[in-house]
């Protein structure tokens, strides 16, 4: 893989639907995002670190996408197979952001502990039912902005 396909691989926002944008967005504000000026009543963008945080609604989204939106009822139940994640520098600064989180509304789904694979993490949902995971990998160094430090294999 050469460094020239690398740089196109990547994702620059990450959409999430959601109920009650004006709630979700005091949410994530409370977790360090910011929000950037092109948001208005239909879609919120927020700043982070190195990635922006688009919230949509969630019927709104679907209807973009060109898929079957939530039922009346909210999001059907079970898991979607996907987590966000956030990756930070040890486990005082995991444990401090996941209480942060909770403090802010979110759903402990699985407090943070030492884990199988050797790092320290811990799982919540969001208002509206995303899933974060917030761990310390001790295993991958994390560069000024938050960014995990990894090289491609060889093949």
């Amino acid at each position: 893989m050469t460094s020239s396909s690398l740089s196109n691989a990547h994702i620059s926002m990450v959409t999430l639907g959601s109920d009650d944008l004006p709630k979700a967005t005091q949410f994530y504000q409370k977790l360090g995002w910011v929000v950037a000026a092109p948001s208005n009543e239909n879609v919120v963008f927020m700043i982070g670190a190195n990635i922006t945080l688009g919230l949509f609604g969630k019927s709104a989204l679907a209807e973009d996408a060109g898929v079957e939106g939530p039922s009346e009822k909210g999001v059907p139940a079970g898991f979607a197979g996907l987590a966000l994640a956030l990756n930070l520098p040890s486990t005082a600064d995991v444990d401090a952001f996941y209480a942060r989180a909770i403090e802010a509304g979110a759903t402990s789904t699985k407090p943070p502990q030492k884990v199988f694979w050797g790092g320290y993490s811990g799982y919540f949902t969001d208002l509206d039912g995303h899933l974060w995971e917030i761990a310390h990998n001790p295993f991958c160094a994390l560069d000024e902005t938050g960014q995990m430090i990894l090289e491609a294999k060889p093949s």
